[in-house]
């Protein structure tokens, strides 16, 4: 069970984070201070050969390459024209995404760099004999991994390490025993029927309380129940065919088996026909419905929820948000409706689903075969050790992560981070001072909250203390379980209390960013802050062009159509005039008309409405990291006329902004992505927002009525 509030970030990330196989949340190991006042080196980490590794499997990632390699251009087309394809167009035909990879990209070959890394830590942690109370990270992170690689237990095992977890669900002999399953499963990390956990209270950020929320399906969106095309119809099928197939691997009958995922294909389809659409929880009002418990309960009279929060040892629930209350009602009626034997066949289907990376191979390929194979067209799984790494940074991220921040992370690349943040800030406060769309109260609140916007670089000043964790080499499942029943506990047990200013959503190696409205913050793990975002030693339009892009879209996404409606403080309130407001969303609707027009696919559009807030972020971002730019060449004029490798600064800037977006996507990972992601395609985030910009059209001398240069009429100029 993720915490509400790395559910809301996820809606403001740079990139989307994977729904299978990658975690948002990388952490190291080790007990020794971390950062520059860091006094004592991390203990002493043995140099045990890593075990043999497929590296057949392991795709070309290019060492060192230069900031912007002219080999990745394409002569042949020219920049009006797209210039996505011009930047990367070359790098695109002789590449190959990599069997065990849906797409490749920037992203991927830093992700792949750190893995590395993290492949490095993780061995030696493994082959380490150190004590516990003084180096717990070293610890918990070897023996959660050594678990994870020992696959000769893992098959002999197979789902013996769950059959408790069985006969509870089978022992359950009415509708208060059922609730309080679903209880002890929310506990595990097995989400089913709803959603729960802490969150910010919006209104009053400073904060926490509980949050129920929509859910309980196993398809990677409610659209995938309803639509009724004859894609979809199939992928049902497949997708029952997938359960029937998971079921019978736990000793099921055929028969029963294939029975029962019909009838939780019935059971979930009528909670995703309650369920909003993705569109629709884009809007944070709607989502903000904060009740006393006894509104709660009259939203689902069949169930009590006294008995659910005894069973998550939650005493004192005080009032909760109830995100959907439309999703809530329609589920109390499923859940009085449907029969308890189909109930403990849904049940047991989340649990297998959840815990299924984590078992014997049978039921790791058929988890591939369905959530990678089918739904993204990847073709491989990936080799054993990258899988665990996942898991260990997904059970306990900061662990790691405090470890590959050790020797990972130099102190000059967090102040450098830094300098580059505010030069962003300096500019966005300029173009608030000069937009002629918004009036001058607006302005002042908006001035104050680009005042108050904390900003976190690298990795937290307090770690997550996991002594209270158990972790052995024993069956890794039930590592697994219990770092999620850690995590849960250590949620639930913020409701009622203070927000804690020191949370992350990202764990440090994670390459990515975010910005949380709640807490008006801006977050930029050390694993983005290297190469192509960040070079230590390449010259300012490189640099402004990536990391500085990545700066200002999260920033961005302060005053974007969501981020907007938070103030200063991370509460959500309305501090814009009708008059601005009315003026943004004219503008912030020309964005969505121009995103509505991109058709990735045949027949298949971008979602606007849906990808709104990014193609904001996008196109303020790259903006603002201009200004921030001419403002450092201004420092530096004879660095304004310098060509390198025959491209000025200005040109060098957009052709580094296109690379950090270079990328390949199989098609089916494009219609998931299409359907579910708020990000547009990659192609779409470097043509959309440069088609607006007037600097890039002088940058390349642009015509008039080329194809990268929207008319006069449908330029969106928001920032």
């Amino acid at each position: 069970m993720k915490s509400l509030t790395l559910l809301l970030v996820a809606l403001f990330c740079l990139f989307s984070i994977r729904v299978q196989g990658e975690s948002p949340k990388p952490k190291p190991f080790g007990s020794p201070t971390v950062g520059p006042n860091s006094q004592k080196p991390p203990p002493p980490i043995s140099s045990a050969s890593p075990q043999s590794v497929d590296e057949t499997a392991k795709p070309p990632v290019e060492k060192n390459p230069p900031p912007l390699d002219p080999n990745n251009r394409d002569p042949s087309v020219k920049p009006q024209d797209d210039f996505f394809i011009y930047a990367n167009g070359s790098w695109i035909k002789r590449t190959q995404i990599p069997p065990e990879y849906s797409r490749w990209g920037s992203f991927n070959e830093l992700i792949e760099n750190n893995n590395d890394a993290l492949h490095d830590i993780t061995e030696k942690a493994e082959n380490t004999q150190v004590d516990p109370r003084l180096a717990p990270e070293t610890q918990k992170v070897g023996d959660y991994y050594a678990s994870g690689m020992d696959e000769k237990t893992i098959e002999a095992m197979r789902i013996g390490p769950l059959e408790d977890e069985f006969k509870k669900i089978e022992s359950i002999k009415d509708r208060s025993e059922l609730l309080k399953e679903i209880a002890h499963l929310h506990s595990i990390g097995v989400d089913a029927l709803f959603e729960f956990a802490s969150g910010q209270d919006a209104k009053d950020s400073t904060h926490e309380i509980a949050q129920a929320v929509q859910g309980g399906l196993g398809l990677p969106d409610r659209d995938y129940y309803t639509k009724t095309d004859a894609a979809s119809k199939k992928l049902r099928d497949q997708y029952v065919e997938h359960v029937a197939k998971m079921l019978t691997l736990t000793g099921e009958p055929a028969e029963t088996a294939a029975d029962h995922a019909k009838k939780i294909l019935a059971l979930e389809t009528k909670l995703a026909e309650a369920s909003r659409t993705q569109v629709q929880l884009r809007d944070p009002q709607k989502n903000y419905n904060k009740m006393p418990l006894r509104h709660l309960q009259d939203l689902t009279p069949d169930w009590n929820w006294s008995d659910y929060f005894k069973s998550i040892d939650l005493l004192e629930p005080g009032d909760v948000n109830v995100h959907q209350p439309g999703f809530f009602k329609a589920a109390d009626q499923v859940f009085e409706d449907t029969p308890l034997d189909d109930w403990k066949a849904y049940l047991r289907w989340h649990l297998i689903n959840a815990a299924a990376q984590e078992l014997s191979k049978d039921f790791v390929d058929e988890d591939f075969n369905f959530k990678d194979r089918t739904l993204r067209g990847t073709e491989k799984i990936k080799p054993r050790w990258k899988r665990v790494i996942a898991s260990t940074e997904e059970a306990i991220g900061e662990a790691l992560g405090k470890l590959y921040v050790a020797f990972h992370f130099p102190p000059e690349a967090k102040a450098r981070a830094l300098e580059l943040v505010n030069n962003l800030k300096e500019a966005l406060a300029d173009r608030i001072k000069t937009l002629d769309w918004m009036d001058e109260p607006t302005k002042r609140e908006a001035l104050k909250k680009l005042a108050a916007m904390r900003v976190k670089i690298g990795y937290p000043d307090k770690w997550l203390d996991y002594s209270l964790l158990p972790i052995d080499r024993g069956p890794f499942v039930l590592n697994a379980m219990r770092a999620a029943k850690f995590e849960t506990t250590r949620e639930l047990n913020k409701i009622g209390k203070p927000v804690d200013p020191t949370d992350w959503g990202m764990t440090p190696p994670t390459v990515n960013a975010y910005y949380n409205p709640n807490m008006n913050e801006i977050v930029f793990p050390a694993g983005i802050l290297q190469p192509p975002f960040f070079y230590a030693n390449a010259d300012d339009a490189v640099n402004y062009g990536g990391i500085g892009a990545v700066i200002g879209h999260e920033m961005t996404h302060g005053f974007d159509d969501q981020g907007r409606q938070f103030d200063a403080a991370g509460n959500l309130r309305d501090w814009w005039t009708p008059q601005s407001a009315a003026k943004f969303k004219e503008r912030s609707q020309a964005i969505v008309r121009q995103f509505n027009e991109y058709e990735p696919l045949p027949g298949l559009h971008v979602n606007g409405e849906l990808t709104q807030g990014e193609n904001i972020a996008d196109l303020g971002g790259v903006k603002l990291a201009y200004a921030a730019l001419q403002k450092a060449l201004d420092k530096n004029p004879q660095e304004r006329e310098k060509k390198i490798d025959g491209l000025t600064p200005e040109q060098r800037f957009f052709l580094s902004f296109a690379t950090i977006w270079k990328s390949k996507q199989r098609d089916e990972d494009l219609k998931l992505h299409l359907n579910t992601d708020p990000h547009s395609p990659a192609r779409y985030r470097v043509d959309g927002p440069f088609s607006n910009l007037p600097e890039f059209q002088k940058a390349f001398n642009i015509p008039d009525g080329s194809p990268m240069v929207q008319s006069a009429d449908k330029r969106v100029k928001i920032w």
